[in-house]
């Protein structure tokens, strides 16, 4: 589906490039690089629900040609008020309006493994008010799919279309990774794995048989 870049048998882990990718992570303040002239698919950060108020727009409403786009929300708490979804909401309408081929929100949010129950049913009630056709897609922590309590995990199914996985901690890949995205068969919903660029990666020999897994997608960062 999406192109893989692996290392030479025996060598060291090779770099993410994201010219062998199409689907891309685009952060505000993260200059667009040409890569995304060949995108399929694009995470665009929209803004935040921060912890000391609700939803604070930090891009303009993009206007995307050659890709299904997916609103990114970063979000530092879970008891949205009604003028913060109502917020979100707007903001998903204008990008629709705007002519952009919308798959729907991403909700980026660094649940726990023991809170994961809680953040399913926030996301069940998100989900409940989505415009008819809006896909919900959510990140998460690779330690779900070791540490996170089975029931937990199948809250997510029925109710979030696709989990991408965070394999990087800022511009690194976190290491140990490959006996995380071993157990990623455990979440019972379509998964995709995002790298950073410029990180160490190797392909773990577990995801190429897991029928789930969805492929990858490129954090993408300023140069240094």
């Amino acid at each position: 589906m999406l192109a893989l870049l692996t290392a030479c048998s025996g060598g060291a882990p090779a770099r993410v490039d994201p010219v062998h990718y199409d689907a891309f992570f685009l952060w505000a303040g993260v200059k667009p690089p040409a890569v995304l002239a060949h995108a399929k698919t694009l995470y665009l950060l929209a803004g935040e629900v921060r912890r000391t108020g609700g939803f604070v727009s930090l891009r303009a409403v993009p206007k995307v040609k050659q890709a299904e786009v997916w609103m990114v929300v970063r979000v530092e708490r879970l008891d949205w008020d009604e003028v913060t979804t109502a917020r979100v909401l707007k903001e998903l309408a204008r990008w629709q309006a705007a002519g952009n081929r919308m798959a729907g929100p991403q909700i980026d949010f660094d649940s726990s493994a023991k809170g994961l129950a809680d953040y399913a049913a926030f996301l069940k009630a998100l989900r409940a008010q989505l415009p008819p056709g809006m896909k919900l897609s959510i990140t998460g922590l690779m330690d779900w799919s070791a540490n996170a309590d089975p029931a937990a995990l199948a809250g997510l199914k029925g109710v979030v279309d696709e989990v991408v996985v965070q394999s990087y901690q800022g511009r690194a890949t976190i290491p140990g990774y490959a006996g995380y995205l071993a157990k990623l068969a455990r979440v019972p919903v379509p998964h995709k794995v995002a790298l950073v660029q410029g990180g160490e990666w190797r392909e773990p020999a577990a995801l190429k048989g897991d029928p789930l897994f969805r492929g990858y997608v490129v954090f993408l960062v300023n140069p240094k």
